[in-house]
Protein backbone atom coordinates (compact mmCIF):
# COMPACT_ATOMS: atom_id res chain seq x y z
CA UNK A 1 0.00 0.00 0.00
CA UNK A 2 1.68 3.13 -0.64
CA UNK A 3 2.50 5.73 1.89
CA UNK A 4 -0.13 8.40 2.41
CA UNK A 5 0.12 11.68 4.01
CA UNK A 6 -3.39 10.83 5.83
CA UNK A 7 -3.58 6.91 6.37
CA UNK A 8 -1.21 5.09 8.76
CA UNK A 9 0.23 1.55 7.55
CA UNK A 10 -2.12 -0.44 9.94
CA UNK A 11 -5.32 -2.03 7.59
CA UNK A 12 -8.55 0.18 7.53
CA UNK A 13 -10.97 -0.62 10.68
CA UNK A 14 -14.50 -0.87 10.98
CA UNK A 15 -16.72 2.13 11.03
CA UNK A 16 -17.11 3.61 14.59
CA UNK A 17 -18.32 6.95 13.73
CA UNK A 18 -22.14 8.56 13.21
CA UNK A 19 -23.01 8.11 9.39
CA UNK A 20 -25.19 11.44 9.92
CA UNK A 21 -21.85 12.76 11.93
CA UNK A 22 -19.50 11.87 8.47
CA UNK A 23 -22.08 13.16 6.17
CA UNK A 24 -21.84 16.63 7.89
CA UNK A 25 -18.32 16.77 8.08
CA UNK A 26 -17.85 15.68 4.75
CA UNK A 27 -20.29 18.79 3.86
CA UNK A 28 -18.27 20.96 5.74
CA UNK A 29 -15.03 20.26 4.09
CA UNK A 30 -16.24 20.83 0.90
CA UNK A 31 -18.05 23.89 1.78
CA UNK A 32 -15.07 25.37 3.86
CA UNK A 33 -12.78 24.18 0.57
CA UNK A 34 -15.47 25.91 -2.07
CA UNK A 35 -15.12 29.64 0.56
CA UNK A 36 -11.58 29.55 -0.03
CA UNK A 37 -11.89 29.51 -3.75
CA UNK A 38 -10.65 32.75 -5.10
CA UNK A 39 -11.67 33.04 -9.04
CA UNK A 40 -9.45 34.93 -11.50
CA UNK A 41 -9.79 38.70 -11.59
CA UNK A 42 -11.21 38.44 -7.48
CA UNK A 43 -9.92 39.76 -4.59
CA UNK A 44 -10.02 38.64 -0.55
CA UNK A 45 -9.16 42.37 0.03
CA UNK A 46 -8.63 45.74 -0.93
CA UNK A 47 -4.63 46.28 -0.23
CA UNK A 48 -3.72 42.82 -1.25
CA UNK A 49 -3.67 42.09 -4.91
CA UNK A 50 -6.69 40.24 -6.66
CA UNK A 51 -6.31 36.96 -8.99
CA UNK A 52 -4.65 37.52 -11.93
CA UNK A 53 -3.80 33.71 -12.40
CA UNK A 54 -6.01 33.41 -15.10
CA UNK A 55 -6.84 30.14 -12.19
CA UNK A 56 -8.85 29.55 -9.49
CA UNK A 57 -6.95 29.66 -6.15
CA UNK A 58 -7.55 27.62 -2.91
CA UNK A 59 -6.30 29.97 0.10
CA UNK A 60 -5.62 28.72 3.61
CA UNK A 61 -9.23 30.39 4.83
CA UNK A 62 -12.30 31.85 4.13
CA UNK A 63 -13.24 35.43 4.72
CA UNK A 64 -11.16 38.21 4.82
CA UNK A 65 -8.28 35.74 6.42
CA UNK A 66 -4.83 34.71 3.91
CA UNK A 67 -4.74 35.90 0.72
CA UNK A 68 -2.53 34.05 -1.07
CA UNK A 69 -1.63 30.29 -1.57
CA UNK A 70 0.00 28.31 0.89
CA UNK A 71 2.13 25.61 -0.50
CA UNK A 72 1.73 23.56 2.90
CA UNK A 73 -2.34 24.71 3.51
CA UNK A 74 -2.75 23.61 0.10
CA UNK A 75 -1.22 20.14 -0.12
CA UNK A 76 -3.24 19.28 3.43
CA UNK A 77 -6.31 20.09 1.57
CA UNK A 78 -5.94 17.11 -0.83
CA UNK A 79 -6.75 14.06 0.71
CA UNK A 80 -10.41 15.28 1.12
CA UNK A 81 -10.93 14.49 -2.80
CA UNK A 82 -12.84 17.80 -3.30
CA UNK A 83 -10.01 19.60 -5.15
CA UNK A 84 -10.04 18.67 -8.50
CA UNK A 85 -6.74 17.11 -10.64
CA UNK A 86 -6.73 20.56 -12.90
CA UNK A 87 -6.81 22.97 -9.90
CA UNK A 88 -3.84 20.20 -8.50
CA UNK A 89 -1.56 21.13 -11.29
CA UNK A 90 -2.71 24.58 -11.63
CA UNK A 91 -1.58 25.18 -7.73
CA UNK A 92 1.55 22.89 -8.59
CA UNK A 93 2.43 24.85 -11.62
CA UNK A 94 2.27 27.86 -9.62
CA UNK A 95 4.08 26.88 -7.12
CA UNK A 96 6.83 25.44 -8.93
CA UNK A 97 7.11 28.95 -11.24
CA UNK A 98 7.73 30.52 -7.91
CA UNK A 99 10.53 27.81 -7.06
CA UNK A 100 13.99 29.57 -6.51
CA UNK A 101 16.57 29.25 -9.50
CA UNK A 102 20.02 27.86 -8.80
CA UNK A 103 21.49 31.17 -7.68
CA UNK A 104 21.24 32.22 -3.62
CA UNK A 105 19.65 35.15 -3.11
CA UNK A 106 21.28 37.09 0.26
CA UNK A 107 18.28 39.63 1.12
CA UNK A 108 18.48 42.87 3.23
CA UNK A 109 16.48 41.45 6.03
CA UNK A 110 19.60 39.33 6.63
CA UNK A 111 17.59 36.04 5.32
CA UNK A 112 19.46 33.73 2.69
CA UNK A 113 16.92 31.86 0.33
CA UNK A 114 19.02 29.00 -0.94
CA UNK A 115 18.94 27.54 -4.48
CA UNK A 116 15.69 25.54 -5.31
CA UNK A 117 13.95 26.86 -2.40
CA UNK A 118 10.05 26.54 -1.96
CA UNK A 119 7.85 29.82 -1.69
CA UNK A 120 5.76 29.60 1.98
CA UNK A 121 2.78 31.38 0.36
CA UNK A 122 2.86 32.81 -3.08
CA UNK A 123 0.68 36.11 -3.74
CA UNK A 124 -2.67 36.29 -6.13
CA UNK A 125 -0.33 38.02 -8.66
CA UNK A 126 2.37 35.02 -8.98
CA UNK A 127 4.62 36.75 -6.49
CA UNK A 128 6.18 34.26 -3.80
CA UNK A 129 6.95 34.78 -0.45
CA UNK A 130 9.22 32.34 1.32
CA UNK A 131 8.97 33.44 4.54
CA UNK A 132 6.22 33.50 7.10
CA UNK A 133 4.77 36.67 8.92
CA UNK A 134 4.62 38.87 5.74
CA UNK A 135 2.95 39.36 2.08
CA UNK A 136 6.11 40.74 1.12
CA UNK A 137 7.54 39.30 -1.80
CA UNK A 138 10.63 41.93 -1.27
CA UNK A 139 14.15 42.32 0.62
CA UNK A 140 12.42 42.96 3.60
CA UNK A 141 11.06 39.13 4.16
CA UNK A 142 12.00 36.53 6.36
CA UNK A 143 15.29 37.40 9.23
CA UNK A 144 14.43 36.61 12.78
CA UNK A 145 12.20 35.95 13.78
CA UNK A 146 10.54 33.94 11.24
CA UNK A 147 13.68 32.04 10.27
CA UNK A 148 17.25 32.91 8.56
CA UNK A 149 16.47 30.10 5.30
CA UNK A 150 13.08 29.63 4.42
CA UNK A 151 10.62 26.89 6.45
CA UNK A 152 11.70 23.31 5.98
CA UNK A 153 8.06 22.02 5.23
CA UNK A 154 7.25 23.34 1.85
CA UNK A 155 9.66 21.45 0.34
CA UNK A 156 8.07 18.04 1.60
CA UNK A 157 4.26 19.57 0.59
CA UNK A 158 5.49 20.53 -2.56
CA UNK A 159 5.93 16.99 -3.27
CA UNK A 160 2.80 15.96 -1.34
CA UNK A 161 1.01 17.93 -3.94
CA UNK A 162 2.70 16.04 -6.88
CA UNK A 163 1.76 12.92 -5.57
CA UNK A 164 -1.67 13.53 -4.86
CA UNK A 165 -1.88 14.74 -8.29
CA UNK A 166 -0.31 11.29 -9.29
CA UNK A 167 -2.67 9.04 -7.45
CA UNK A 168 -5.67 10.94 -8.54
CA UNK A 169 -4.88 11.06 -12.32
CA UNK A 170 -3.03 7.77 -12.33
CA UNK A 171 -0.59 9.37 -14.63
CA UNK A 172 2.76 10.97 -14.28
CA UNK A 173 2.88 12.65 -17.92
CA UNK A 174 2.71 15.86 -15.46
CA UNK A 175 6.23 15.12 -13.99
CA UNK A 176 8.04 15.54 -17.34
CA UNK A 177 6.05 18.89 -18.18
CA UNK A 178 8.73 21.13 -18.32
CA UNK A 179 8.32 24.72 -16.06
CA UNK A 180 10.97 27.65 -15.51
CA UNK A 181 13.32 25.06 -17.25
CA UNK A 182 13.20 22.04 -15.08
CA UNK A 183 10.67 19.30 -15.00
CA UNK A 184 8.08 18.72 -12.57
CA UNK A 185 10.47 15.58 -11.34
CA UNK A 186 13.40 17.58 -10.96
CA UNK A 187 11.49 20.66 -9.35
CA UNK A 188 10.52 18.12 -7.02
CA UNK A 189 13.57 16.08 -6.53
CA UNK A 190 15.69 19.55 -5.94
CA UNK A 191 12.64 20.79 -3.66
CA UNK A 192 13.38 17.71 -1.50
CA UNK A 193 17.41 18.38 -1.26
CA UNK A 194 17.32 21.93 0.14
CA UNK A 195 16.68 21.36 3.98
CA UNK A 196 19.16 21.23 6.10
CA UNK A 197 19.63 17.40 7.60
CA UNK A 198 21.76 15.47 9.37
CA UNK A 199 23.38 12.27 7.29
CA UNK A 200 23.76 10.22 10.37
CA UNK A 201 20.29 10.05 11.85
CA UNK A 202 18.54 11.56 8.50
CA UNK A 203 16.69 14.20 11.05
CA UNK A 204 16.30 17.80 9.84
CA UNK A 205 18.65 19.66 11.56
CA UNK A 206 18.74 23.40 11.76
CA UNK A 207 20.84 26.16 14.28
CA UNK A 208 20.75 30.07 15.06
CA UNK A 209 22.95 31.36 12.45
CA UNK A 210 20.77 29.71 9.62
CA UNK A 211 17.72 28.90 11.13
CA UNK A 212 14.81 27.59 9.38
CA UNK A 213 11.01 27.12 10.76
CA UNK A 214 10.54 23.22 10.86
CA UNK A 215 6.59 23.14 10.21
CA UNK A 216 4.44 26.30 9.75
CA UNK A 217 1.64 25.46 12.66
CA UNK A 218 4.90 26.36 14.98
CA UNK A 219 6.47 28.90 12.50
CA UNK A 220 6.01 31.42 15.80
CA UNK A 221 7.90 29.33 17.74
CA UNK A 222 11.40 29.40 18.01
CA UNK A 223 13.24 26.31 17.83
CA UNK A 224 16.86 24.92 17.28
CA UNK A 225 18.76 21.33 17.17
CA UNK A 226 17.23 18.79 15.78
CA UNK A 227 13.40 19.07 14.30
CA UNK A 228 10.76 16.41 15.33
CA UNK A 229 7.63 17.14 12.99
CA UNK A 230 10.09 18.28 9.92
CA UNK A 231 11.64 15.06 10.14
CA UNK A 232 8.44 12.91 9.97
CA UNK A 233 7.46 14.96 7.13
CA UNK A 234 10.76 14.14 5.21
CA UNK A 235 10.39 10.60 6.33
CA UNK A 236 6.79 11.33 4.50
CA UNK A 237 7.97 13.05 1.36
CA UNK A 238 10.57 10.45 0.97
CA UNK A 239 8.52 7.81 0.44
CA UNK A 240 6.44 9.78 -2.00
CA UNK A 241 8.80 10.87 -4.03
CA UNK A 242 9.88 7.65 -4.52
CA UNK A 243 6.81 6.14 -5.15
CA UNK A 244 6.50 9.08 -7.99
CA UNK A 245 10.26 7.83 -9.34
CA UNK A 246 9.40 4.25 -9.20
CA UNK A 247 6.31 4.94 -11.26
CA UNK A 248 8.34 6.73 -14.15
CA UNK A 249 10.85 3.62 -14.20
CA UNK A 250 13.63 5.80 -11.81
CA UNK A 251 14.36 2.42 -9.55
CA UNK A 252 17.96 3.73 -8.30
CA UNK A 253 16.65 7.37 -7.85
CA UNK A 254 14.00 5.59 -5.58
CA UNK A 255 15.89 3.67 -3.63
CA UNK A 256 18.29 6.31 -2.94
CA UNK A 257 15.75 8.78 -1.34
CA UNK A 258 14.58 5.85 0.99
CA UNK A 259 17.83 5.23 2.00
CA UNK A 260 18.31 8.81 3.25
CA UNK A 261 15.92 8.57 5.48
CA UNK A 262 16.25 5.14 6.50
CA UNK A 263 17.31 5.38 9.81
CA UNK A 264 14.90 8.47 10.48
CA UNK A 265 12.02 5.97 12.71
CA UNK A 266 14.62 4.27 14.75
CA UNK A 267 16.47 7.79 16.20
CA UNK A 268 13.57 9.43 17.02
CA UNK A 269 12.63 7.83 20.65
CA UNK A 270 16.73 7.86 21.18
CA UNK A 271 17.06 12.28 19.83
CA UNK A 272 13.68 13.30 20.91
CA UNK A 273 12.87 11.19 23.66
CA UNK A 274 13.07 12.40 27.69
CA UNK A 275 11.20 10.10 29.67
CA UNK A 276 12.63 11.24 32.96
CA UNK A 277 11.55 14.55 32.48
CA UNK A 278 8.98 14.30 29.91
CA UNK A 279 7.52 10.49 30.34
CA UNK A 280 6.58 8.99 26.62
CA UNK A 281 6.34 12.54 25.04
CA UNK A 282 8.88 13.55 22.34
CA UNK A 283 10.09 16.70 22.26
CA UNK A 284 9.54 19.33 19.70
CA UNK A 285 13.61 20.09 19.18
CA UNK A 286 17.14 19.48 20.83
CA UNK A 287 18.27 22.53 21.49
CA UNK A 288 15.84 25.41 22.36
CA UNK A 289 12.45 24.06 22.25
CA UNK A 290 12.30 20.86 24.67
CA UNK A 291 8.62 21.13 24.90
CA UNK A 292 6.92 17.57 24.67
CA UNK A 293 5.20 18.09 21.21
CA UNK A 294 2.02 16.87 21.35
CA UNK A 295 1.40 16.77 17.56
CA UNK A 296 4.70 15.32 16.57
CA UNK A 297 4.36 12.13 18.93
CA UNK A 298 0.96 12.16 17.61
CA UNK A 299 1.95 12.15 14.06
CA UNK A 300 4.89 9.99 14.59
CA UNK A 301 2.17 6.94 16.06
CA UNK A 302 0.59 8.24 12.94
CA UNK A 303 2.60 7.40 10.43
CA UNK A 304 3.99 4.27 12.28
CA UNK A 305 7.30 5.36 12.54
CA UNK A 306 7.25 4.44 16.52
CA UNK A 307 7.29 0.96 18.07
CA UNK A 308 7.41 -1.25 21.14
CA UNK A 309 7.90 0.18 24.38
CA UNK A 310 8.28 3.99 22.56
CA UNK A 311 4.75 3.35 21.12
CA UNK A 312 3.51 2.37 23.93
CA UNK A 313 4.84 4.68 26.27
CA UNK A 314 3.30 7.76 23.56
CA UNK A 315 0.27 6.38 23.48
CA UNK A 316 -0.20 5.87 27.12
CA UNK A 317 1.12 9.52 27.77
CA UNK A 318 -1.87 10.87 25.12
CA UNK A 319 -4.46 8.86 26.40
CA UNK A 320 -3.93 10.04 30.32
CA UNK A 321 -3.50 13.68 28.41
CA UNK A 322 -6.74 13.38 27.47
CA UNK A 323 -8.38 11.89 30.37
CA UNK A 324 -6.57 14.68 32.89
CA UNK A 325 -7.90 17.64 30.15
CA UNK A 326 -3.81 18.86 29.60
CA UNK A 327 -3.95 18.52 25.84
CA UNK A 328 -7.68 19.38 24.44
CA UNK A 329 -10.81 21.33 24.21
CA UNK A 330 -13.53 20.59 21.83
CA UNK A 331 -11.38 18.18 20.42
CA UNK A 332 -8.84 20.57 19.66
CA UNK A 333 -5.33 19.87 20.21
CA UNK A 334 -2.73 21.76 21.83
CA UNK A 335 0.80 21.71 21.17
CA UNK A 336 2.08 21.53 24.33
CA UNK A 337 0.49 19.51 27.37
CA UNK A 338 -0.67 22.64 29.92
CA UNK A 339 1.23 20.83 32.71
CA UNK A 340 4.21 20.94 30.46
CA UNK A 341 4.27 24.76 29.86
CA UNK A 342 8.08 25.72 29.62
CA UNK A 343 6.94 28.52 32.35
CA UNK A 344 3.75 30.53 34.00
CA UNK A 345 4.34 33.18 31.29
CA UNK A 346 4.97 30.31 28.16
CA UNK A 347 3.80 26.59 26.90
CA UNK A 348 7.13 27.30 24.78
CA UNK A 349 10.78 28.08 25.84
CA UNK A 350 10.86 31.14 23.39
CA UNK A 351 8.29 32.85 21.07
CA UNK A 352 6.77 36.39 21.22
CA UNK A 353 3.47 35.01 20.80
CA UNK A 354 1.06 35.50 23.97
CA UNK A 355 0.64 32.45 26.29
CA UNK A 356 -2.40 30.71 25.46
CA UNK A 357 -2.75 31.73 21.96
CA UNK A 358 -2.20 30.93 18.62
CA UNK A 359 0.61 28.64 18.61
CA UNK A 360 1.55 29.15 21.85
CA UNK A 361 -1.17 27.57 23.85
CA UNK A 362 -4.25 27.52 21.64
CA UNK A 363 -5.95 24.56 21.01
CA UNK A 364 -5.81 23.43 17.07
CA UNK A 365 -8.35 20.75 14.86
CA UNK A 366 -5.83 20.45 12.19
CA UNK A 367 -4.33 17.24 14.23
CA UNK A 368 -7.76 15.67 15.75
CA UNK A 369 -8.21 13.63 13.11
CA UNK A 370 -4.34 11.94 13.29
CA UNK A 371 -5.22 11.36 17.03
CA UNK A 372 -8.92 9.87 16.39
CA UNK A 373 -7.14 7.67 13.98
CA UNK A 374 -4.10 6.36 16.19
CA UNK A 375 -6.34 5.71 18.91
CA UNK A 376 -9.06 4.15 17.79
CA UNK A 377 -7.87 0.65 17.33
CA UNK A 378 -7.01 0.01 20.86
CA UNK A 379 -8.92 3.23 22.86
CA UNK A 380 -11.92 3.14 20.52
CA UNK A 381 -14.08 5.04 23.29
CA UNK A 382 -11.76 7.68 23.91
CA UNK A 383 -11.75 8.13 19.83
CA UNK A 384 -15.47 8.39 19.86
CA UNK A 385 -15.02 10.63 22.27
CA UNK A 386 -13.08 12.92 20.82
CA UNK A 387 -14.92 12.99 17.42
CA UNK A 388 -18.35 13.58 18.95
CA UNK A 389 -16.43 16.68 20.94
CA UNK A 390 -14.59 18.16 17.56
CA UNK A 391 -17.98 17.54 15.77
CA UNK A 392 -20.24 19.25 18.46
CA UNK A 393 -18.37 22.24 18.15
CA UNK A 394 -18.27 21.95 14.50
CA UNK A 395 -21.92 22.20 14.14
CA UNK A 396 -22.39 24.87 16.94
CA UNK A 397 -20.62 27.42 15.04
CA UNK A 398 -20.79 26.30 11.54
CA UNK A 399 -19.97 29.49 9.80
CA UNK A 400 -22.77 28.69 7.06
CA UNK A 401 -25.22 29.74 9.94
CA UNK A 402 -24.15 33.12 9.03
CA UNK A 403 -21.64 35.93 9.74
CA UNK A 404 -21.73 35.90 13.13
CA UNK A 405 -20.53 31.49 13.23
CA UNK A 406 -16.76 31.17 12.47
CA UNK A 407 -16.01 27.14 12.79
CA UNK A 408 -13.77 25.82 11.34
CA UNK A 409 -11.59 28.13 13.67
CA UNK A 410 -7.99 28.21 13.08
CA UNK A 411 -7.46 27.88 16.71
CA UNK A 412 -9.32 27.95 20.10
CA UNK A 413 -8.73 29.36 23.20
CA UNK A 414 -10.26 28.66 27.17
CA UNK A 415 -11.46 32.88 26.12
CA UNK A 416 -12.94 33.54 23.08
CA UNK A 417 -10.70 36.30 22.38
CA UNK A 418 -8.08 33.86 21.82
CA UNK A 419 -10.40 32.37 19.31
CA UNK A 420 -8.56 32.94 16.05
CA UNK A 421 -9.49 33.45 11.72
CA UNK A 422 -12.74 32.24 10.48
CA UNK A 423 -13.50 29.24 8.13
CA UNK A 424 -9.53 27.62 8.31
CA UNK A 425 -9.36 24.71 6.31
CA UNK A 426 -6.52 22.80 7.73
CA UNK A 427 -9.03 22.35 11.03
CA UNK A 428 -11.73 20.76 8.99
CA UNK A 429 -9.29 19.09 6.01
CA UNK A 430 -7.22 17.28 7.55
CA UNK A 431 -9.38 15.92 10.05
CA UNK A 432 -11.95 14.33 6.89
CA UNK A 433 -8.67 13.63 4.96
CA UNK A 434 -7.81 11.14 7.60
CA UNK A 435 -11.13 10.04 8.95
CA UNK A 436 -12.75 9.06 5.78
CA UNK A 437 -10.35 6.25 5.39
CA UNK A 438 -10.73 5.15 8.88
CA UNK A 439 -14.53 5.26 7.96
CA UNK A 440 -14.05 3.38 5.06
CA UNK A 441 -15.61 6.64 2.91
CA UNK A 442 -12.75 6.49 0.63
Amino acid sequence: MPISDNASSEPMLPPIFAPESMRFLSGFAAAAIEAARVRPGEAVAREFPANTTEKTLIRPGGRGCYPAVWTQDFAMALATGFVTAEEMWDHLELIAASQNGPIEQRLASGAVIPPFAIPDHVLFDRRPVYYPGTYSSGEDQGGEPWGIMPPTNNHYDFILIAWHLWRTTGSTDFLVRNIAGLTIIEHLQRAFDVPRTDPKSGLVVTDAATRAVGFIYCDSIYMTGHLLFASLLRWRAAQQLAELEDAMGLNASASFVRAQVATIPSNLAETFGAPRRIGGWLMAATDTGRQPDVWGTIYALYLGLLDGESARAALGEIVRALEEGTISLQGAIRHVPVNHDASPTSAWERTLTPHNRYQNGAYWHVPTGWLIAVLAKEHPAVAQRLFNEMITHFQAEDFRKGPEFCAPWECLGQVKDAYANPVFLGSVVVPFGVLKTLDGLA
